[in-house]
């Protein structure tokens, strides 16, 4: 744990800094694809409009209503948005998709459960605007990464529990359920995770907060046999594993229907969120695993 609030926020914009510098460099040469059609700067919030932003992403020559991928961005909470991720979440339109691709308020400059209520308002905004772009509403799948990932899987803790969903600090839609979720390198227990991740969530939760917020943030506590259908992947040279690891057997407790990955070898190592840089070939395959596990629930 870092020692005081400021030294807290000092290293979370660090993070935002080093972070944004490895992203740029990595998708320096891509564009966007010429078989995908995007709809840009779509509002889905009113309370804070430069940051409650997404963009629409669907294959070319798609007639009708598609089945939809929501994207939840990583970046320890404190870093990301709809830019960062646009050139993966376009390659998951190739896959035969409608993507929306989002932005959600960040820590430090909004605290816990702000990330939460942007996203159950983007759910909101799928459901309502199902037929202006083609979305299949009875077939939404969702992907995370990262603490996208986190926040994914504690927002499906609160879509499939009901008693969960009684005591959660942010609200919970009832028009859309998301028929399989693919979990990406992501924080599960922050209790369990290193002091890097204790650092961040130490500015992601409000200063008044209490006890109870740390539970609700530990996703291990909350899975039920209700929790959708998961595809789990893990990265072979990436820090967070552990936490892979952690939440595999909840899975198994409680039934959930999963599939587990772990991609690269001792001699091929990859590291956290590989499948985001579409300049590795690993990539692709991973990404295409995922998107033909949601196939499979299309039928």
């Amino acid at each position: 744990m870092i020692k005081s609030e400021s030294a807290a926020k000092r290293y979370a914009l660090r993070i935002r800094q080093m972070f944004h510098e490895s992203d740029e460099q990595r998708d320096a040469d891509l564009r966007t694809p010429e078989d995908v059609e995007r709809f840009d700067n779509i509002l889905y919030g009113q309370d804070c409009p430069e940051w409650q932003c997404l963009d629409v992403y669907r294959p070319k020559g798609k007639e009708g209503p598609l089945p939809v991928i929501l994207s939840v961005h990583g970046g320890g909470w404190v870093y990301g948005d709809r830019n960062v991720y646009q050139y993966y979440c376009m390659s998951l339109a190739q896959f035969g998709f409608a993507v929306v691709n989002f932005s959600y308020r960040l820590a430090p400059e909004y605290t816990y459960p702000a990330s939460l209520e942007d996203l159950n308002s983007v759910c909101l905004w799928i459901s309502d605007n199902r037929e202006r772009f083609g979305f299949d509403a009875d077939h939404v799948f969702a992907v995370g990464d990262s603490a996208g990932a986190h926040m994914l899987s504690l927002y499906c803790c609160a879509l499939s529990d009901q008693e969960f969903r009684k005591s959660v600090h942010f609200p919970v839609q009832d028009q859309l359920r998301f028929r399989a979720v693919a979990l990406n390198c992501g924080v599960y227990d922050p209790d369990a995770a290193d002091p890097g991740i204790q650092g961040l969530i130490q500015v992601l939760l409000p200063k008044d907060c209490t006890p109870l917020y740390r539970h609700e943030l530990n996703t291990c506590l909350h899975i039920s046999g209700t929790f959708p259908p998961v595809f789990l992947m893990a990265a072979n040279d990436d820090s967070l594993n552990q936490q892979t690891l952690l939440l595999k057997p909840v899975l198994e407790e409680h039934r959930v229907p999963f599939v587990y990955r772990m991609y690269g070898t001792e001699d091929h190592p990859l590291p956290h969120v590989f499948h985001c840089n579409l300049n590795l070939q690993d990539s692709y395959l991973c990404n295409k695993d995922e998107t033909d596990f949601f196939h499979s629930f299309c039928d």
